[in-house]
């Protein structure tokens, strides 16, 4: 399954929303607290990737100039 960035972040609003909401229990909350962190993991880890990928190119570009 290949992730995907933009759906990952409505997963967290989502769980940030249900959190707000103040109807979750209190174990409910660390569940979906630790889900969120575990998303917003994986979204800086995309991010970083993609940030390394960017300076490779512009060195590259750099490079060729």
């Amino acid at each position: 399954m290949e992730f995907d960035y933009e759906e990952t972040v409505v997963n967290i609003e989502e769980i940030i929303a249900e959190i707000e909401s103040g109807e979750l229990t209190l174990e409910e909350v660390f569940e979906k607290f630790s889900l969120a962190v575990a998303d917003l993991q994986k979204c800086e880890a995309f991010l970083s990737q993609g940030q390394q990928q960017m300076n490779l190119l512009i060195e590259t570009l750099e490079d060729d100039f």
